[in-house]
Parts: C-alpha cells; structure tokens; sequence
C-alpha cells in the first residue's frame, strides 16, 4: 500500500509513463470512472487522499457541535431526530475513510495524520453551537452548503468516491431538511425563539459560505481537481448557486440574512452578496477559530479512550481468521 509520504516522494522521483498517462487522459475525458485498479498519476492519487480525508474527517469532527446538544433537545422527537443525524455522520466518515483506503492510504495513517494537524477538517466545525437554533442552522445552512457542493461529486472521475457520495447526498438532503424544520417552527414561534432563529442564521451565514473554499483565484488545488473531473464546479461557481438557492428560503422562513449588500441582479440573473471576510476564514484554518483546540482535543482523547473497542475487535477476528474462535 502507498503510505502518503512514499506517494508524495514518488512525483519527484519517477515520471508518470506517457503511454499510460495517455490512456488515464482519454478516460477521464470520455467521462469513465477511474477505478483502483486502474493506472493514475500519482497526483492525482495525492489530490484524492488530500480531498478524501479532509471530507472524512469533517464528517466526524462535525458529530462533535452537535452531539453538544443530544441532551439538551426540547422534546423526545427532536432528540431522536438528531441522534440519527449524528450517526448519519459517523457512517459518511467511514464510507469516505473506505474510499481513500483504495487508493492506498489507511484510516489509521489517515486518523494520525488529522491528530498530528497535518490534515485539515471543513473551517465551518470550530464555530461554537450557542442555542437550540444552531441545530436548525447547521441543518439548513451547513449541510445545505454540504449538499450543494456533494451533489457534483457524484459524477467525480473516482468511482469509489463518487459511489460513497450516492448515500451520502441523499442522508444529507434529510439533515437538511431537518434544520429547515426546526428554523422554520422557531421563526413561527414565541418572539424568543423568532429572536432565536435569526441570531443563529446571523452566526452561520457567514462560515456557510466560506464553506467553499478560498476564490478561485486563491484556491490552489481548483484548477487540476477540475481538469481531472475530481470537482466539477468551482468553489466561486458553488457559492453563487449556494446563495441563489438559499435567499429565498430564508425569506420563506422569515429571516433576514445579516448582509446589506444582498440584492438580486436581474441582468445576470443571480443574488449579489457582499465581501466575505477571507482574513477570518484564514485565521480558522490555521488554528485560531473558536473551537478548534477544543475540537481537537475531543477528537484525539475519544480516540485513545475507544483504542481498546479497536484492539479487542482486532483480536476477536484474529482468533476466528485462524479457527481458534471456532465451536467444537
């Protein structure tokens, strides 16, 4: 199997065969799904891990703000809801853990790499979920975002990835419409919880839309992922449709989105919006967001508390691969 560093030293070391590459080329253009038996550059194998594990591990951290709330749900039915919300999530980390394992890399190199900070999660989990709105918010906003940039990698050039998003956009098409649900019971409620909704909305607005990466123009790794058919749209291209969906559901649940600049442009047909502020976003990835030491932390102790799950379940099927596990 690659380990990433030998995959990484292996784009200095060697050229990538021309006739092969050629053939790789011809396939992805032609729209047919590169397979893990099949030749790839290994770029293109470094950009997939890079991409893979990052929305892995996003999956997982992302359990972390709201499972903060599974027992602080206001009744029975919201509980139950959100407990398989966070199980949702658990298993997209694991169908996208199994689709970087064909390419080489394994989940345990993968899970040291994040403990390690050497791999990055989506910047939108180190925000802190302050009220039962947030749950509403993440739903409608975060997963909404998750939703419209997932969509497209169904048709990703890697069928293993672009299988494992199958499931997953229709699990997120449901959280999403469960965050709606809660905005949209609160935002007709008492004017507490109208107040409520909408300071959530306030919070989330901003970190929904940098959830699609940097501009183009700053985005490192857009260019080739889309060359390759890895993405399909830019991150630029994914906000734009991002907003034009979202505007008129917040006016649908009667919020007001916390940007003065918004406006609709009816020559090009789409919702202007105002300038993100990229210094914060930057400031999150490196590190410095609310939550992200504390998200770590949790994520790295849990880890080490479960080792022992990870180690008996080892063993247990050690034993019956070998037969001593087998009844007289």
């Amino acid at each position: 199997m690659y380990g990433l560093p030998d995959a990484e030293q292996r784009d200095e070391d060697r050229p990538e065969p021309p006739e092969l590459l050629a053939e790789f080329d011809r396939l992805v253009a032609a729209e047919t799904r590169i397979e893990p038996r099949d030749y790839m550059p290994d770029a293109y194998r470094k950009a997939l891990i890079r991409q893979i594990a990052q929305h892995a591990h996003s999956e997982i951290i992302g359990m972390q703000p709201e499972g903060n709330w599974i027992t602080r749900a206001p009744s029975l039915r919201r509980k139950a809801i959100l407990m398989a919300k966070v199980q949702d999530e658990a298993g997209h980390g694991m169908y996208l853990y199994s689709a970087a394992e064909t390419l080489g890399a394994s989940r345990e190199q993968l899970l040291e790499l994040l403990h390690a900070g050497k791999q990055k999660y989506s910047s939108i989990f180190n925000y802190p979920t302050l009220s039962w709105a947030d749950m509403g918010a993440i739903g409608w906003l975060v997963d909404g975002a998750a939703i419209m940039n997932q969509i497209p990698l169904t048709r990703c050039s890697y069928g293993p990835y672009a299988r494992a998003m199958v499931r997953v956009c229709k699990e997120e098409s449901f959280h999403q419409r469960q965050g709606f649900e809660i905005l949209h019971t609160l935002s007709h409620g008492t004017q507490a919880q109208k107040a409520m909704a909408q300071d959530a909305a306030d919070r989330w607005w901003w970190p929904a839309l940098m959830m699609f990466g940097p501009p183009d123009d700053e985005s490192p790794h857009t260019e080739q992922s889309m060359k390759w058919k890895i993405k399909r749209f830019s991150n630029d291209e994914l906000r734009q449709k991002f907003v034009d969906a979202t505007v008129p559901q917040a006016q649908a649940l009667g919020l007001t989105l916390p940007d003065p600049d918004l406006r609709y442009d009816e020559t090009a047909g789409h919702y202007t919006f105002g300038a993100i502020d990229w210094t914060e976003f930057w400031e999150v990835v490196k590190g410095n967001g609310p939550c992200n030491h504390e998200r770590m932390e949790h994520r790295v102790r849990a880890h080490e508390e479960g080792r022992w799950v990870r180690d008996a379940a080892i063993a247990y099927a050690e034993k019956h691969r070998t037969g001593q596990g087998a009844r007289g």
